[in-house]
């Protein structure tokens, strides 16, 4: 929400650093809670992970098995280059509020 209105999330893409880790995913063991536990020490950053393995369409359960997964490390410095690319994405592109976006057109 920003200023009390629901606002559309774009996909944009995280910017890749050298200090980013790698994880070899298994299916039926790998959860992105877990692995965000492992790098993190804390289960709340997977959307973190999804959103820099933009390959498996934000879904857990499309990541196959020995799936190299990008870890973006050091958490800090990820969630500001998170914020960063949003910020420049609303910047050039502006903001979508519910109020001036509706799927009602489509039909």
């Amino acid at each position: 929400m920003i200023n009390g209105e629901q606002t559309v999330v774009p996909y944009v893409q995280l910017p890749s650093k050298s200090s980013d880790k790698n994880y070899i995913y298994i299916v039926g063991q790998s959860r992105l809670d877990k692995v965000s536990q492992l790098y993190y020490n804390t289960p709340y950053f997977g959307w973190l992970i999804q959103a820099a393995n933009p390959q498996y369409s934000g879904d857990e359960y499309s990541i196959p098995d020995g799936a190299v997964l990008t870890i973006p490390f050091p958490l800090v410095a990820s969630l500001q280059d998170y914020k960063n690319t949003y910020e420049n994405y609303f910047f050039y592109y502006g903001r979508w509020s519910r109020k001036y976006f509706s799927w009602t057109w489509l039909w």
